[in-house]
């Protein structure tokens, strides 16, 4: 299997990067952003580019998966648009038709898009779009996401509340298992569903969860 991955310098990307690196089914991944990721594999090559809008048609991979995003707190309607919806969509038709597609949007997510959320009708509008792309196309919607192996947000606010919840994330996830998650599962979840499929085009943390243990090699 060949990836190619956005955003694989933020938290999800990270744990995404991580378990692709360490899948004997993944043979190459191609990281594409804005900065430099910062690891050096056999398996990885980068491409650095300030913009992402310009990039040349993507050949020669089995799968893109989407990680790259913005949190819509403190940012412009405008741009929270341009990275979450335009940006995606744009990537999507540089890929040939057939590709897997998965798309990380988040718990919440309106696929009516007539919801009083803003972030949630741009989020579904995108998934809905994408959906009407010659792809295979796939959402996911992960809820609380607890980044482990070292992995953090870039964000420092978030990064203390990580630092909070680690010790409590085995309890919170016995309390709540159908909403919160790891970087690790969504990262077997990416691989899964690239490699098998799934039977929803959506799927929600308790899906992507339940599709990471049984993606999990035995004894891990």
């Amino acid at each position: 299997m060949r990836v190619v991955l956005f955003g694989a310098t933020g938290m999800v990307g990270r744990g995404v990067l991580r378990e692709c690196l360490l899948d004997e089914r993944v043979e190459a991944v191609l990281a594409v952003g804005r900065s430099p990721v910062g690891v050096s594999h056999p398996k990885l090559t980068e491409v650095v580019t300030e913009d992402l809008f310009a990039l040349e048609p993507i050949t020669g991979y089995d799968a893109c998966f989407f990680c790259l995003g913005v949190s819509s707190v403190g940012v412009a309607p405008e741009d929270y648009e341009r990275i979450t919806y335009q940006l995606a969509l744009s990537v999507a038709r540089k890929l040939p038709e057939g590709t897997t597609f998965v798309y990380v949007s988040g718990a919440g997510t309106d696929g009516t898009e007539r919801g009083r959320v803003r972030w949630a009708r741009v989020k579904g509008a995108t998934e809905n779009a994408l959906a009407r792309q010659p792809l295979r196309t796939f959402a996911f919607r992960p809820g609380y996401i607890q980044p482990l192996h070292g992995i953090t947000s870039k964000t420092p606010l978030y990064r203390v509340l990580y630092r909070i919840v680690m010790p409590l994330y085995p309890a919170l996830r016995r309390v709540l298992p159908r909403m919160v998650t790891t970087t690790e599962d969504i990262g077997r979840a990416m691989l899964a569903v690239a490699g098998s499929g799934y039977e929803r085009p959506v799927l929600e943390n308790a899906d992507i969860t339940a599709l990471a243990r049984r993606d999990r090699p035995a004894g891990s």
